[in-house]
């Protein structure tokens, strides 16, 4: 297993519009956090960011998640990216 970061850069409105599907995404993340696939996730300060961990045989369960998250569907997130993270202290 490796893991991932998937990192998000929020819209504008961010703040504003998460309201109309914060139930449908954080249903989204809870569905892959019961999978083991998803193990952290939370914005960063301000919310103009977002960070979330995954542990996963390859990126393909990470890139899923965000093409099928609402708030990327919807156009609250302006960006994301994925990126293998090669740990080396820690679980």
């Amino acid at each position: 297993m490796n893991y991932y970061i998937l990192s998000y850069t929020t819209g504008e409105n961010y703040l504003e519009e998460r309201v109309k599907y914060r139930q449908e995404h954080l249903n989204h993340a809870t569905e892959y956090f019961n999978e083991g696939y998803l193990t952290l996730g939370g914005a960063i300060d301000s919310a103009n960011e977002a960070v979330l961990v995954f542990k996963a045989e390859s990126d393909k369960i990470v890139k899923a998640f965000a093409e099928n998250d609402p708030y990327v569907k919807n156009g609250l997130i302006k960006s994301w990216m994925v990126k293998k993270w090669n740990v080396v202290i820690g679980n």
